[in-house]
């Protein structure tokens, strides 16, 4: 039976820092379980970061939760050479990686695309958190996807438009204030959805669920309204409003089939779909 050893994961690693133990390594390799899930989830994500931060460098502005509207696409930005750099940097990194996992087990070394290598190194997951190179793997990763979001999903404060206040009487619409932050910081990187016409008309944001069945249903009186707007989100407005991350984001999108529609090169999915899955999960978690 293999002896279990404090993980060396970039996660555990940062467990230390902040005084708490490191977990105990899985399977017989340097990492515990929740690392190697998180070094197999970053891998994941890269391939979706690195397709975003090529938007970005197609002159893609930043965009939010937007309702199925008329009109013109929204006015581009000039070339980002943050997001070029962090798109040179996963191929280099993912190719050194994969290189090594080539070498050291006989294999031939994948295409240098990112969804080449991405796709290499988690079918050789396990191996690698077995290798003494795992700690900086997780930690290369990491930092890797972190300069991703950053690129993709430039920090600033911006408004989104969600739809009309439900409060009886009220003509106000509802936004929500996206503070500067990661798209998954957690808790309290972003505003409360508050109305343009009452300012006391105002909810958390980790109440959007709540808040856009009211909507649906037409407002709080219980009064029909008008046919419900078709709500379009993107991965980092839903990883806002639900208190997530970016990587789960994509995973359950793929495992759930959610609805999708592509405008000006990126993706966004439709609200419903998404509400009701995290509604399902926080049900089973009750």
């Amino acid at each position: 039976m293999a002896v279990k050893a404090p993980c060396q994961g970039e996660g555990c690693r940062r467990r230390a820092a902040d005084g708490r133990a490191r977990r105990r390594t899985a399977d017989g390799g340097l990492l515990c379980r929740p690392c190697r899930e998180r070094l197999d989830a970053g891998l994941a994500e890269l391939t979706h970061l690195y397709e975003e931060c090529g938007r970005m460098l197609a002159g893609a502005a930043p965009a939010g939760l937007r309702e199925r509207t008329t009109g013109g696409d929204l006015p581009g930005l000039p070339f980002n050479g943050t997001a070029a750099d962090v798109r040179a940097k996963m191929v280099s990194v993912l190719g050194s990686w994969s290189g090594l996992v080539a070498q050291e087990r006989g294999f031939a070394s994948p295409p240098r695309t990112v969804a080449a290598l991405t796709a290499f190194l988690r079918r050789n997951g396990e191996w690698l958190a077995a290798h003494p190179a795992a700690a900086e793997a997780t930690e290369e990763i990491a930092r890797l996807v972190r300069a991703g979001r950053r690129a993709a999903f430039p920090e600033q404060a911006r408004s989104i438009r969600l739809g009309a206040c439900p409060r009886p009487g009220c003509a106000g619409s509802l936004t929500v204030a996206v503070r500067a932050g990661a798209p998954d910081a957690g808790p309290g990187a972003d505003g409360a959805v508050v109305c343009d016409a009452d300012p006391e008309h105002r909810w958390t944001s980790d109440r959007w669920s709540e808040l856009s069945r009211t909507m649906d249903s037409g407002g709080e009186s219980g009064t029909p309204g008008p046919a419900a707007t078709e709500r379009w989100l993107t991965a980092a407005d839903i990883a806002r409003l639900w208190h997530t991350s970016t990587g789960t984001v994509y995973r359950l999108a793929s495992e759930q089939r959610w609805r999708r529609r592509n405008r000006a090169g990126r993706t966004y999915y439709n609200e419903t779909d998404v509400r009701t899955c995290f509604d399902r999960r926080a049900a089973a978690r009750a």
